[in-house]
């Protein structure tokens, strides 16, 4: 009798032990995908009024939540550090990119642009927690090569190290580097002869969940060049848009305007914000140069469009496999749009300087090539006025255009909401990543907060009225208390002083409110203040600025670049000029005689 209850214990342990391994290997933890389209503004997605054809990204947001506040910082680095930590950028060193930094800021701990090595990230503590991770696209985190995703946490990495470059090669589209450096599991790789950045982005994803391991939940960090410039893509998306941008900008702000106020994005006593430094009327124009401006905005959509079709591979390769019901998918941008137009229309001397640079390194801003290989496509600041619309101003400023962005979140546990009015901000994916994923984490530990409770629908929000949320990047600065919000734009787009407003009916901040409301304004210029000495953030000094700081720097680089060229430039001109008086002094004599 003995032996036989025996036997059945035996028996009873092994089938549990089974069951326990069996659970092991059928995990059923959530597998995350957190996508990063760089440079799209807050309508550039279809779901939020685009006229840009998403419908990938726009099945997110029908089957799960897309936000109508959530903020970033107004630069790409900056934005990712918060966004792979959960921290501030200034806490973990990346208080700027490299490019617009100046000697004072490089001396600062706020500002090393390296990482120590124990910095935590949401891949090294999901890796911990037993997932794969892997990374594909661009990374563009602090100094080149010194942050790369191998060293913290990322199983698998294939990545851009850069704020941008072009989409076929390895071309820099900043006068700063000479060509920008790719890299898999930290070794410098080239690239394919056919690559395009979208394409190849996501088939190195597709690549790395096919190799992982079966059972085991994954993370997936994949994040677009698409629409950072130079806007690049095949013309059949360019032609998708023909005639559809030909109304112009000043039109196309208002319907954005009207689009908004439609879909509840924003209140209907939202107005357009005043037109920005050195604005253009479109009626101004040449019939050239809107046929120019129009087909620069189509090459704009059609990458967009692009970048949503490859993601759409990746979304239904993981249905195919069974596993897209059990992922988690967010899709965000980085920052607000672009207004830069190299080589187009920027001011005198640094047009002249950017001509000279895209002539000599081979970039050219002809309609007839726009798109394509060699193409410098910009949309400048009248369009990104209106992706970013109906808010104000756009990448590079602490204004709702350069910090508010579309945010969509869809997968298990999120319930369907459509628009979502609960404030939030890029630190916040990384601790609600790893409360979706149910890993332990001392909430105290973070600058941002877990959204599930919103996500689930438990919460409003998790932000309350008094609850502040700072950002500072290069000098622009900006912190938000419930609906109101103080900033500081630095020349030519603002005029560095702070004000106030209430975003409740003024997204478009056309209303400062700082003297209307004085306490108020005093007491949160002072929350502020605390906040920038807390976290040793250098402070611009008057007309000094992010954008004139980067032109300094390239100019300066360009100059020792070509130290060479411009000594021989010189010798040979003065070699011209002693030739010149040698002959007219001979031709002197002779006629004297």
């Amino acid at each position: 009798m003995s032996q036989a209850i025996f036997q059945s214990t035996r028996f009873l342990c092994a089938l549990c032990m089974f069951g326990a391994f069996s659970a092991m290997a059928q995990d059923k933890r959530p597998n995350i995908l957190l996508v990063v389209v760089d440079d799209a503004g807050f309508m550039d997605f279809g779901a939020y009024g685009s006229d840009t054809a998403t419908p990938n990204i726009d099945r997110l947001s029908k089957s799960g939540a897309m936000f109508s506040r959530f903020y970033t910082s107004p630069q790409c680095g900056p934005s990712r550090a918060m966004l792979l930590t959960g921290q501030s950028n200034h806490a973990i060193g990346m208080g700027s990119i490299a490019e617009v930094m100046n000697d004072q800021m490089r001396a600062l701990p706020a500002y090393r642009l390296k990482w120590k090595e124990d910095q935590k990230t949401i891949a090294s503590r999901l890796k911990a927690a037993g997932y794969q991770t892997f990374a594909s696209g661009k990374w563009g985190i602090g100094h080149i090569g010194e942050n790369l995703p191998n060293r913290f946490g990322f199983d698998r990495s294939w990545v851009l190290d850069s704020t941008g470059s072009d989409n076929f090669s390895t071309m820099s589209y900043l006068p700063v580097y000479k060509e920008m450096k790719w890299f898999e599991d930290g070794q410098r790789v080239s690239l394919p002869e056919d690559f395009y950045s979208s394409r190849n982005i996501v088939d190195k994803m597709i690549d790395y969940v096919d190799k992982s391991e079966a059972g085991k939940p994954f993370f997936g960090y994949l994040s677009f060049q698409a629409i950072h410039i130079p806007l690049q893509v095949s013309r059949e998306y360019i032609d998708k848009y023909n005639g559809v941008f030909d109304r112009g900008w000043d039109e196309m702000q208002k319907e954005r305007l009207n689009k908004a106020v439609a879909l509840g994005l924003v209140p209907k006593s939202t107005q357009l914000p005043q037109d920005t430094f050195n604005r253009r009327k479109w009626s101004a124009l040449s019939a050239e140069e809107k046929k120019y401006w129009a087909r620069v905005m189509q090459v704009n959509a059609g990458m967009m469009e692009a970048a949503d079709f490859h993601l759409g591979r990746l979304l239904n390769h993981l249905a195919t496999r069974g596993q897209l019901d059990n992922t988690i998918v967010m899709v965000v941008s980085d920052n607000g749009p672009e207004s830069a137009t190299l080589g187009k229309t920027s001011e005198m001397p640094t047009l002249l300087i950017e001509k000279l640079w895209m002539k000599q390194v081979g970039w050219d801003v002809q309609y007839d090539n726009l798109g394509q290989r060699g193409s410098m496509g910009a949309i400048g600041h009248e369009w990104a006025s209106v992706s970013a619309a109906p808010l104000n101003l756009f990448k590079f400023n602490a204004s709702e255009g350069g910090m508010r962005v579309p945010f969509v979140v869809s997968g298990p546990g999120v319930k369907p909401q459509g628009i979502q009015h609960a404030r939030a901000q890029i630190a916040d994916i990384a601790p609600t990543l790893l409360d979706a994923a149910g890993v332990d984490f001392a909430k105290e530990s973070f600058h941002g907060r877990s959204l599930v409770p919103v996500l689930t629908k438990q919460a409003n929000q998790v932000y309350g009225e008094r609850d502040s949320m700072p950002f500072e990047v290069s000098g622009t600065a900006a912190l938000y208390r419930g609906n109101w919000k103080i900033a500081r734009i630095p020349a030519p787009y603002g005029n560095g002083e702070w004000q106030l407003f209430d975003l409740s009916v003024d997204p478009g901040e056309t209303r400062n409110l700082a003297t209307a409301q004085p306490e108020l304004f005093k007491d949160m210029r002072a929350e502020y203040q605390q906040y920038s000495q807390t976290a040793g953030v250098y402070e611009f000094g008057p007309g000094e600025s992010a954008r004139q700081q980067l032109i300094k720097n390239s100019i300066e680089v360009l100059f020792f670049r070509y130290l060479h060229v411009i000594i021989g430039l010189v010798l040979a001109t003065i070699a011209v000029l002693y030739g010149a008086f040698r002959a007219a002094r001979f031709f002197y004599r002779r006629r004297k005689a």
